[in-house]
């Protein structure tokens, strides 16, 4: 959006108020808590409404009231961006209690509905998301595809040792235990094998549990906690290693949702390994550009590393591939023309 001239706030977790590569950046305190984030949505509305915008673009379900409020006090349009099926996302919500999840994704749903005559425009992440929103007219699906920008010039030195990446939110329905368990059994034939963890981990105690595993099955060498980095910082990390891995557990939300993880291995040319969903088996399949296992299975992932480990050129053609289809599709430089054409529409055509 500051690229095609407009003027960007973005209100969000910040250390501080500053300018960041243009864009104005309102900060928000961490909170220490859920029911802190919750309160804090309030905060939200104040700041936002002291910015005056043209348009509030929000991409957090728990500010649909915010941005109801904002529709009535003020003559700024309103986007609504989906992020998850958040519906289902609810049902699957470890740190509920199960008896409450059902009532809670009910709640939402008419929470949802009851704000639809507010909102100008609804984006989705996911064109599986569309039958939720059958009866809307003003949708729009836009893809969180990678950023060619951000992968120019990208050193093509490997890591020593076959090294298998993920990248993203660290938790157990993202499949990082199996993914430990799947390096465990890999271990005796490819002594140095390297599993290379990109992002926050949560909840806390699963980081005690994780280093006791480790520590039991003597894999401290073998898996390289790198903790959140900078988006860019993804793209000098992916390159060096040699398979992107997606083994996200079989919830609702997951099956119907392609993650973005899998277009940045595609982008940096890795082969991937994802869980044999059948959104994602058309997606791999036919890019040919990967494999896919069960994602409750380790033995199932570590035989298809193993594959990858031990057929080089297959997996480089795989990787090369992956590259081309995001080149030729799956990039954010495309998907964005979309986007900046619902902000012309919204303010009445205006060129900036």
């Amino acid at each position: 959006m500051v690229e095609a001239g407009y003027d960007v706030t973005l209100i969000a977790q910040h250390d501080k108020d500053e300018f960041v590569d243009g864009i104005k950046m309102v900060a928000l305190p961490k909170p220490k808590n859920r029911l802190w984030r919750i309160i804090g949505i309030w905060r939200v509305f104040k700041l936002a409404l002291k910015q005056k915008a043209e348009v509030y673009h929000f991409h957090d379900p728990e500010l649909i009231p915010i941005a109801v409020l904002l529709k009535l006090f003020t003559n700024g349009k309103v986007i609504f961006d989906v992020h998850e099926n958040v519906k289902y996302d609810i049902l699957s919500k470890s740190w509920l209690p199960k008896g409450t999840r059902r009532l809670l994704s009910l709640t939402y749903q008419l929470t949802e509905k009851l704000s639809f005559p507010f909102i100008d425009e609804i984006i989705i992440a996911e064109d599986s998301y569309i039958k939720n929103y059958k009866n809307q007219k003003n949708i729009l699906a836009l893809r969180n595809y990678p950023i060619l920008s951000f992968i120019k010039e990208v050193s093509e030195t490997k890591n020593p040792h076959p090294t298998l990446v993920y990248v993203g939110a660290i938790t157990e329905v993202r499949g990082v235990l199996e993914l430990i368990e799947a390096t465990r059994l890999l271990k005796p034939k490819y002594e140095n094998i390297l599993l290379t963890l990109v992002g926050r981990m949560y909840p806390v105690r699963l980081e005690e549990k994780i280093s006791k595993l480790l520590e039991q099955f003597n894999l401290q060498q073998n898996v390289h906690l790198v903790g959140k980095v900078k988006h860019e910082e993804v793209y000098t990390i992916l390159p060096r290693c040699h398979i992107g891995m997606a083994i996200l557990h079989p919830t609702p939300n997951n099956i119907e949702s392609l993650v973005t993880k899998l277009f940045e291995y595609m982008a940096v040319g890795l082969p991937v390994i994802a869980s044999n969903f059948l959104l994602w088996k058309e997606l791999i399949e036919g890019n040919n550009c990967g494999l896919t296992a069960d994602p409750l299975n380790p033995e199932e992932i570590a035989k298809a590393a193993e594959y990858l480990i031990e057929y080089p050129n297959e997996a480089r053609k795989m990787g090369k591939n992956g590259t081309k289809a995001v080149l030729e599709k799956y990039n954010w430089e495309t998907e964005s023309k979309k986007l900046l054409e619902i902000y012309s529409k919204l303010l009445g055509g205006i060129d900036v």
